[in-house]
């Protein structure tokens, strides 16, 4: 097969992917002698499959623009449109998009350990090894159905990555705020309820009686004569209550959704 040409336009959401003298224009060209893969010449230009909503492919000579999946074979001169997550509904609204917009069960890689605590205090299911490596993050993402958070862009090229994101922020708080827009969850959504699950392990929390936390808490008598209300870990049994730092832990939420969440007295928890 002959050798021929390629224009890539990439959104301005994806230029962050691009190298430093493709970022300004968010286009490159590339040369191919052979048929090959849309997903793998994306990735090929540094952009993780996990990223893309919309591949709009237009032939050099013609007029037709037309969606395509990750992998339809690129084979003559063309230009390739790529949209980052959310294309934008006015281009070829009527095609389906690649990526699924909502998801609320995560496992994040061991060197973002701050977004999987933020994500855990807004009750949704983070999975978090600190010293897992590629493959065991890889296995509890397929095993578990979670979407794989990540700064390891060539983790989320993993060919059995169907969810995931890539946060571009290395400030916790910005990233949470990231990951909420991403998969759109917001206080309205549903999925979040904030001091559900346990900081440490991920389990969900239970209500317990105040006579069931006398003993593990003996060595804290002020917390046993100022606190009535107290959650268990179903998991590692860590027991939670009411304390000083529920102020702090609220103005955080409040920062990263910038909703004004309202807990039951019971839901709050130190």
């Amino acid at each position: 097969m002959a050798i021929f040409e390629l224009e890539i336009s990439f959104s301005a959401d994806l230029t962050t992917f691009l190298r430093r003298d493709s970022r300004d224009q968010g286009l490159i060209r590339r040369m191919l002698a052979e048929k090959t893969a849309v997903k793998d010449i994306i990735e090929a230009c540094g952009v993780p499959h996990s990223e893309v909503d919309l591949i709009v492919a237009v032939e050099t000579h013609g007029a037709e623009r037309y969606g395509v999946h990750f992998g339809w074979p690129v084979q003559i001169p063309m230009r390739l449109e790529i949209f980052g997550v959310p294309a934008p509904t006015d281009v070829l609204p009527q095609t389906q998009r690649l990526q699924t917009k909502t998801w609320s069960r995560f496992v994040a890689d061991g060197h973002l350990g701050k977004l999987a605590r933020n994500l855990r205090l807004l009750g949704l299911d983070t999975a978090y090894e600190r010293d897992a490596d590629d493959c065991r993050m890889l296995e509890i993402m397929a095993a578990e159905d979670r979407a794989l958070l990540t700064r390891d862009r060539r983790l989320l090229m993993h060919s059995i990555v169907r969810h995931g994101y890539c946060p571009r922020s290395t400030d916790a708080e910005e990233q949470t705020r990231e990951v909420l827009r991403r998969f759109r969850l917001t206080g309205d959504s549903g999925h979040l309820a904030p001091y559900t699950r346990c900081l440490r392990c991920n389990a969900l929390l239970q209500s317990v009686p105040k006579s069931e936390v006398l003993d593990p808490l003996s060595a804290e008598p002020l917390t046993l004569q100022y606190y009535h209300d107290f959650r268990r870990c179903t998991g590692c049994g860590r027991i939670y209550w009411p304390g000083t730092h529920i102020d702090r832990l609220a103005a955080r939420l409040a920062r990263v959704t910038g909703e004004c969440l309202r807990f039951e007295p019971e839901d709050r928890l130190e």
